[in-house]
């Protein structure tokens, strides 16, 4: 079980450090994260972009020795000459920096020099709640607007396949919807019962999944008793699976903002793991993803 971002980072120090490569990194908060990732023992880095903007920062961070630079003033060809790196083998980890996300996710997935699988891509975010005993796994509020049921099938797959690499033995995953009662009229409930029923014909083996389920239920076995339902993973939650990327992306915003959470967030289904924060995110929140990342990228 993963507790926290500490426990998180402890587990990828074990693994050993990998190398990441990012794409158009001047960028001092972002390098900050490096910093940190680099002191920590999880990361040597590629620094690719301009080299007369990253050369200062770096060595005002003191990490000349943990990193090369890589010299690429323009933009989209920094972002292929990083995803070429990976693809290459000189690095294990894709990093953005100071680039649009569309720009660098054409790059990642560029026939040629990208990172394509044929996988479907996905966000997982993990939260380290105050209060919480340990981390949660939040899926998709990044990348997929609004997954059918056979998306939701490949999202779940995806993050099990993350937690799993990640030492998180059985995960419980909740299929989260407004409510426990099946309808028609909420499309939402229908795919979590088609995904629960998947799970029972041994489609997603290793896991124990539980849906429609509430977000209230998934998070306290007291609103289960409440509601009058035996739920195997109300209170006990691994991965909350959401019926789409506003649900998610409004309930990470919401931990993050409201109740304080530590955050990380990777792109999974490429060949390797894709870190796309956005270039507002705090260096901790860099060095979160950095150590998620690192600790699937040793798995």
């Amino acid at each position: 079980m993963l507790k926290n971002m500490e426990g998180l980072a402890a587990a990828a120090r074990t693994r050993g450090p990998i190398q990441v490569a990012v794409a158009a990194a001047q960028d001092a908060e972002l390098l900050e994260g490096i910093q940190a990732g680099i002191r920590a023992g999880l990361i040597t880095a590629v620094l690719v972009g301009d080299k007369a903007l990253i050369s200062p920062l770096v060595d005002q961070l003191e990490i000349g020795a943990q990193s090369r630079i890589v010299h690429e003033a323009d933009m989209d060809k920094a972002s292929l000459v990083a995803a070429g790196l990976v693809r290459d083998g000189e690095a294990q980890v894709l990093m953005k920096g100071l680039v649009n996300s569309a720009v660098f996710l054409k790059a990642a997935l560029d026939p040629a020099r990208g990172l394509r699988t044929g996988r479907l891509l996905s966000h997982l975010a993990a939260l380290e709640v105050p209060g919480e005993k340990k981390l949660g796994f939040y899926t998709d509020g990044g990348m997929n607007i609004a997954p059918d049921l056979e998306a939701k099938k490949l999202i779940l797959a995806n993050a099990l396949d993350a937690l799993a690499r990640m030492g998180v033995a059985t995960p419980k995953v909740a299929v989260l919807t407004a409510n426990e009662q099946v309808s028609p009229k909420m499309p939402a409930t229908l795919d979590a019962r088609a995904l629960v029923e998947a799970w029972e014909a041994g489609a997603f083996p290793d896991c124990v999944v539980e849906g429609p389920i509430a977000m209230d239920v998934a998070l306290s076995p007291g609103a289960a008793h409440h509601k009058g339902l035996h739920s195997a993973v109300s209170g006990d939650v691994d991965i909350f699976l959401m019926p789409g990327i506003e649900a998610g992306n409004m309930v990470t915003k919401a931990l993050i903002h409201y109740a304080g959470a530590k955050f990380a967030g990777v792109v999974l289904g490429a060949t390797h793991p894709i870190v796309l924060g956005s270039r507002a995110d705090p260096a901790e929140a860099k060095f979160n993803a950095l150590a998620m990342a690192a600790l699937m990228a040793r798995a």
